[in-house]
């Protein structure tokens, strides 16, 4: 494991305690892939996924992570095993309380390169999708539905 996928880690959970996007903008890749639990292909690149995490920290409310496991995860597009780490939380939204998981992937330089967000229970999902979707609108990020 390498020691600066630890350090990663920590860096992101700060930034996101502190809603600080400078600090995620400087821990992500350029071509960072965001995989959602609500959308069946992935926010790709850095201005889009920063755009969204903007949105995410004004939608949730008292966010907080519970806990972390940091190792290595063997993905389909990486020929060896990648460093990952997996942060738990807990939130709320629209009244909902939602249980989730934040799951890294690391570039070899250290930055993050994946991001999945999984989250339960499916009428929280639904809940964060609605109010995501109207950051996202509101902010000029993707089109308004017809």
């Amino acid at each position: 494991m390498k020691e600066w996928s630890v350090n990663t880690a920590d860096r992101f959970r700060t930034a996101v305690d502190t809603h600080d996007l400078a600090a995620l903008e400087d821990l992500f890749t350029d071509d960072i892939r965001f995989y959602s639990p609500v959308k069946f292909t992935p926010f790709e690149g850095k201005p889009l996924v920063l755009g969204l995490f903007g949105v995410l920290l004004r939608t949730f409310e008292n966010f907080r992570y519970i806990g972390d496991h940091t190792g290595t995860s063997d993905t389909t597009s990486a020929p060896t095993p990648a460093p990952s780490s997996v942060l738990l939380f807990r939130a709320e939204v629209g009244g909902r309380e939602i249980h989730g998981i934040d799951l890294l992937h690391f570039a070899s330089d250290g930055g993050i390169k994946e991001f999945t967000v999984m989250v339960r229970p499916l009428s929280a999902v639904q809940t964060l999708s609605a109010g995501v979707l109207a950051g996202l609108v509101a902010d000029g990020l993707v089109p308004a539905r017809p």
